[in-house]
């Protein structure tokens, strides 16, 4: 089917119309095989192209770099001039070190992508009658959809069936509260808002069931036509500031310098072509042209370990505020208990064993269509005898306002309204309360009695909810929330979900890695507290929905310091905890997996779902755990800190040496009367650097580190290269003392020297470097090791090699060599003093 087939004002339409136009079967849907050719022809249900990673693109990638290109023109020009050794040597170099690049970036970008595909979001179709699960990109014009509450709703079409069905869709309206949807078309020129059988890609189903007819996908949905407005750049984080701000920083004092150093060189008569290849090759080696490679390596390979632990990420990104956050705001079923509930009791007012609460509450429960959750589910596999003799006729369905859910049911020709919700909330519409079979009408003194029995159960760990019932006309033919009034309340259901087994040791887990937990849930007061106490918080602070709503926000920024529980709260207070803990600087983690927890997730610095979590939390969320469980959460974050660490220590790395060699190289060329190394060597130093740093992302991070969360600091870093870089380049300077004044090295012999000494020194200080422990309590990977001792050895016997000549290399003296070597070796052990120095120094501040 052609893309311009679709059909315009298709809510104006019948369904029958519409499903002869685009030749589907309103009952049996699409035929798997005509929906692969929609595919093929209309193309995937995305609002834009996602460009995938594919080889040749990362290829590209590596030689898009301006430097790099420059590079490549002068090796072009050195070809023209006939200089076919050092052009050759030049771009194999520049060719190797794109190479490793691409191969480093090709694996973590593969192995990203298949763990995102594990939590990719998927919708429920009917195909030749059968209903199948895809995932939602594939979904085309003609398909039938089915919705249920949670779901995100894959692409635009028009209502068949719909049962209670409303739908949050303030994305594209700006409608506060969720939208009734009917299978009723309306007029053609109808707005968006006023559609109300259409549902829209991007938004969600708040309650209900339905079954839809798509008729727009991709960019042809109303989500699409206005991406470019709605879709904005997540906002920066810290750590990506930081980034972005140290490379400009030092690209930029490269190319002051490295400019001044073209024109030093060009007006001491040196060759202006070997000047020129000179300062580009300088440009490469000091730029931080890695860093990005680096960091998506770290981040791909970190997410590959979380994914081993239980945590699939679905935004790289967020791994830096998973290392670096200091508190879990999380709900308590499922995290902190099993998350299994049981019935434990039905009750009447009077606190005995009632099968008629049981009978209401099942009914209530079994012939609700809104959101599932855990209470109905224990309700229903309990059972209640006689429920089959009654019909269900209407439904008043559940809102996080009203926290009560209500069913209209029949029975030998009477009909009964039944309602369940929170006891608070129910109590609100009752006028009577049922006692021993006699409705009595509620005074203060019954309403003391039933709430005293409320606050008994609930300081035991249950979870109490109220049932009420009244009789309603039969010629009534709907129900609105007006009808919740004048009703009898008639008894308790208890519930119970015992704490998680070994949750108290997770939970001190996070506090010894420096995350504090807060409890934040919609449950009553009284049971947050006994299951914070019987987890091990102990007797913590709490405050209530209602408390919350009296706090100013400067208050409630000062209250969140201190609070641990927040109890009944709805989906708004959550968010408003959350940013109010982000404005006192903390990097929040926010772990939920329902409807009501969307908000949070978007709000949070990290949002965490599970992998049976509803649609829209998990697309909200930027960590997905496989496992809902604190244990595994502790494990995420340890990895989480660890691909940071490794991370920073690149920056640590790129920094001191390019920062170093800036200067070396710069003294150099004011005082040599020829150029301090050839571009092929520059290059080849750069390269050879490289290797090592490439096994940055596998190497082991120092237990101490993990202990606490760390932040982007660019001013730390600053210190580090205002320190570590001089350090460096006093012994490149004690270097070219030693060639040029001690052993009267020839150009080539100086160049030489300076090559072994400068990847030498280079390979060996990052085991300084890495770590801000004792070289000796610090174990670097074995990977590590053994490609740093490659380099180290190769740049020590290339200049005997059959390569040296074309390289501009010359053997030295064994006692030259050895020279070099104490050299090296009294530049490691005062970057290891130095660096003891500079991490007290930095401690005692």
């Amino acid at each position: 089917m052609a893309k311009d087939d679709l059909i315009t004002q298709y809510w104006s339409q019948t369904p029958e119309t519409l499903g002869s136009r685009l030749n589907t079967s309103l009952k049996d849907g699409l035929s798997p095989a005509e929906a692969a050719q929609r595919l093929k022809s209309v193309g995937p249900n995305q609002i834009r192209k996602k460009a995938r990673a594919t080889p040749l693109r990362l290829l590209f990638n590596q030689f898009k770099s301006p430097i790099v290109l420059i590079l490549l023109g002068a090796t072009l020009i050195s070809a023209f001039l006939s200089d076919w050794v050092d052009a050759m040597i030049i771009f194999g170099i520049v060719l190797g070190s794109a190479l490793l690049s691409f191969f480093q970036e090709y694996s973590a970008n593969s192995a990203a992508e298949k763990l995102r595909a594990q939590v990719s979001l998927k919708s429920q179709v009917v195909r030749s009658g059968q209903t199948l699960s895809i995932p939602s990109e594939e979904i085309v014009p003609g398909d039938v959809v089915l919705l249920a509450a949670g779901s995100l709703i894959p692409a635009d079409g028009v209502v068949l069936e719909a049962k209670d069905f409303f739908i949050s869709q303030s994305v594209l309206t700006g409608e506060t509260f969720p939208v009734e949807k009917t299978t009723a078309a309306v007029a053609a020129g109808a707005s968006l808002s006023e559609r109300t059988n259409v549902v829209y890609m991007g938004t969600s189903v708040r309650s209900g069931s339905a079954r839809v007819l798509i008729v727009e996908t991709g960019a042809g949905t109303a989500f699409g036509q206005i991406a470019d407005r709605l879709v904005l750049r997540p906002p920066e984080t810290e750590f990506e500031s930081g980034i972005r701000r140290l490379g400009y920083l030092l690209t930029e004092v490269m190319f002051v310098l490295v400019l001044g150093i073209f024109a030093f060189n060009v007006y001491f008569h040196k060759p202006i072509l070997d000047s020129l290849l000179f300062s580009i090759a300088l440009a490469v080696g000091l730029t931080p042209q890695l860093l990005p490679a680096i960091i998506n390596i770290n981040l791909a390979r970190g997410s590959q370990s979380m994914a081993r632990h239980g945590v699939i990420v679905r935004r790289l990104e967020s791994i830096e505020n998973f290392g670096s956050m200091d508190i879990l705001c999380t709900d308590k079923t499922g995290t902190l208990t099993v998350g299994v509930v049981e019935l434990n009791g039905t009750m009447d007012a009077s606190g005995q064993p009632s099968t008629e609460v049981d009978l209401y509450a099942y009914l209530n429960a079994s012939l609700q269509t809104g959101l599932p959750n855990t209470l109905d589910q224990a309700i229903v596999a309990k059972g209640a005898d006689g429920a089959g003799e009654y019909e269900k006729i209407d439904e008043i369905p559940y809102d996080f306002v009203r926290k009560r859910l209500s069913v209209v049911v029949e029975h030998n020709h009477e009909r009964s309204e039944i309602t369940k919700g929170a006891l608070e909330n129910v109590l609100a519409v009752c006028s009577h309360v049922r006692l021993n079979g006699q409705d009595q009408p509620m005074d203060t003194e019954r309403q003391a009695d039933l709430q005293k029995r409320f606050e008994d159960w609930s300081e035991q760990g249950y979870r109490v909810l109220g049932v009420a019932t009244k009789s309603v006309p039969v010629q009534q033919h709907a129900y609105e929330h007006s009808d919740e009034a004048s009703l009898t309340f008639v008894g308790y259901l208890l519930f119970l979900d015992p704490p998680k087994p070994g949750v108290e040791e997770a939970i001190r887990g996070l506090e010894k890695l420096g995350v504090q937990l807060k409890i934040i849930t919609g449950d009553n007061h009284l049971v947050a507290k006994h299951t914070a106490a019987a987890v091990g918080l102990g007797d913590v602070k709490m405050l209530t929905g209602s408390d919350l709503d009296k706090l100013r926000d400067a208050a409630l920024w000062n209250a969140v310091e201190t609070t641990t529980i927040f109890a009944e709260v709805d989906p708004n207070e959550k968010e408003r905890i959350i940013l109010a803990l982000k404005k006192r600087r903390h990097v929040v983690g926010y772990m939920g997996d329902g409807i009501n927890d969307a908000p949070s997730l978007h709000s949070a610095d990290v949002g965490i779902s599970v992998a049976n979590a509803v649609d829209v939390a998990k697309e909200a969320a930027d960590l997905v755990l496989l496992k809902q469980d604190l244990d595994v959460l502790r494990e995420g974050i340890q990895q989480g800190r660890k691909t940071f660490a490794n991370t920073l220590k690149y920056v640590f790395m790129a920094t001191s040496a390019n920062f170093g060699n800036m200067f070396s190289m710069a003294g150099a060329s004011l005082f040599l009367p020829f150029l301090p190394m050839l571009p092929k060597q520059i290059l080849l130093i750069n390269f050879l650097t490289d290797l090592p740093e490439m096994t940055i992302a596998g190497d082991n991070v120092d237990p101490i580190y993990i202990e606490r969360p760390h932040r982007w600091d660019i001013a730390f870093i600053r210190r580090f290269m205002l320190v570590f870089g001089p350090l460096s380049s006093v012994f490149d300077f004690a270097t070219f003392a030693v060639l040029l004044w001690g052993l009267r090295a020839s150009e080539q012999a100086f160049h030489t020297g300076w090559f072994i000494e400068s990847i030498v020194s280079a390979s060996l200080v990052v085991f300084t470097i890495r770590t801000r422990l004792p070289l000796g309590r610090s174990h670097p990977s074995r990977a590590m090791m053994l490609v740093t001792a490659f380099v180290a050895l190769f740049s020590l016997l290339l200049p005997f090699t059959p390569l040296a000549a074309p390289l501009g290399l010359t053997p030295l003296p064994i006692t030259t060599v050895l020279i070099l070597l104490a050299i090296v070796a009294l530049y490691f052990m005062f970057a290891e003093l130095t660096k003891r120095w500079f991490y007290r120094r930095l401690q005692n501040q």
